[in-house]
């Protein structure tokens, strides 16, 4: 399994930061690739449909909400993205001058070599947290 971590510390309250990202259908809010979101539950399921720019949807299962932690699991259920059994957390904690976000996952490479993948992975935690960064400062 192939691991991806990133983390970005913004200058402000890790509530300020949860009350914009911790909502499982507001990546559109605050991350450039997404277009949209639609959520739809099925079978006691939460699942989103991302729109990304320029084409191409993305699948995701929640899989797990802690908003006292300020922290949600997810795992993509299908999508054009080089990756297989991903399971990905995002989370936000208080640090000394504000806060931190910090985004893993854990996946397979598929369809492409593994360093392609964890690139490809990677490159989606920076631009989010870019935008972040301009939205919030830091």
């Amino acid at each position: 399994m192939a691991k991806v971590s990133s983390t970005a510390e913004l200058p402000v309250s890790a509530k300020t930061v949860w009350a914009v990202i911790g909502n499982f259908n507001a990546l559109p809010d605050w991350h450039p690739a997404v277009e949209k979101s639609k959520l739809k539950k099925e079978n006691g399921n939460t699942l989103r449909q991302l729109s990304l720019m320029g084409g191409g949807t993305i699948e995701e299962k929640l899989e797990q909400i802690d908003d006292k932690e300020r922290r949600y699991t997810y795992t993509i259920v299908s999508g054009p993205l080089p990756v297989s059994n991903y399971t990905a957390t995002l989370k936000v904690r208080d640090s000394g001058k504000g806060c931190a976000v910090e985004w893993s996952s854990e996946f397979e490479a598929k369809g492409a070599p593994e360093g392609d993948a964890v690139a490809a992975i990677s490159g989606i935690y920076e631009a989010g947290f870019e935008n972040l960064k301009k939205m919030f400062g830091g």
